[in-house]
C-alpha cells in the first residue's frame, strides 16, 4: 500500500480555520476531495487544494505505484499552528493593542485503497463474503412476549 503527504509550512490562516475546511476532505477519494475544495467558499481552500495535488504527485513518484490515482484517498489531514507573527496597533491615550497575525501547517497524507478481492470457494465459485443466511422464523398471528404465552393457555384451554 503506498502512502504520500505534502506539506505546506507558514501559510497565512489560523489552524482553526484550515481545520474547518479539512475536515471536509478527510477519508475522502482525491478526486472527489478535489471537487469538494474548488467550490468550498473559503479562501484556504485553494492552498489545501494545492497541497493535494502535490501529495498525489509525491504517491506517482514513489516505487510500486500502480498508476491508478482512481485508487488514492485522503487518508489524514490537519492544520499545526504555525509562528506568530506579533504587531502592535496604536491605542487611545498612547496605549498600544498587541495583533496576532496566525500561521498554520498544513499536513495532508494519501493512501491507495486495497484492492478488494473475491473469495474463491472449495468448489470454484467466486463468492462475495456475506455471512451466513438463515431462515428468519415468523410469530404466528403476531403474538410476542406475554401475550405469546397466553395465546398458547388460551389454545390449550379450548382443546
Amino acid at each position: 500500500m503506498i502512502e504520500a503527504q505534502a506539506i505546506a509550512r507558514g501559510i497565512r490562516t489560523s489552524a482553526q480555520k484550515a481545520g474547518l475546511v479539512l475536515e471536509l476532505i478527510r477519508g475522502k477519494d482525491v478526486n472527489q476531495a478535489l471537487a469538494t475544495l474548488q467550490f468550498t467558499r473559503k479562501t484556504i481552500a485553494r492552498e489545501i487544494a494545492k497541497v493535494l495535488r502535490s501529495a498525489v504527485a509525491n504517491a506517482q513518484q514513489k516505487n510500486g505505484f500502480g498508476g491508478d490515482v482512481e485508487r488514492l484517498y485522503v487518508q489524514a489531514c490537519y492544520a499545526n499552528q504555525g509562528p506568530s507573527m506579533k504587531r502592535v496597533r496604536p491605542a487611545p491615550m498612547g496605549r498600544a493593542f498587541r495583533i496576532v497575525k496566525r500561521t498554520a501547517h498544513l499536513t495532508v497524507r494519501v493512501a491507495e485503497r486495497p484492492i478488494k478481492m473475491a473469495r474463491v470457494t472449495g468448489d470454484g465459485d467466486a463468492t462475495a463474503d456475506a455471512g451466513p443466511a438463515r431462515a428468519r422464523r415468523t410469530k404466528a398471528g403476531g403474538a410476542t412476549g406475554a401475550k405469546k404465552t397466553t395465546a398458547r393457555k388460551a389454545a390449550s384451554a379450548k382443546a
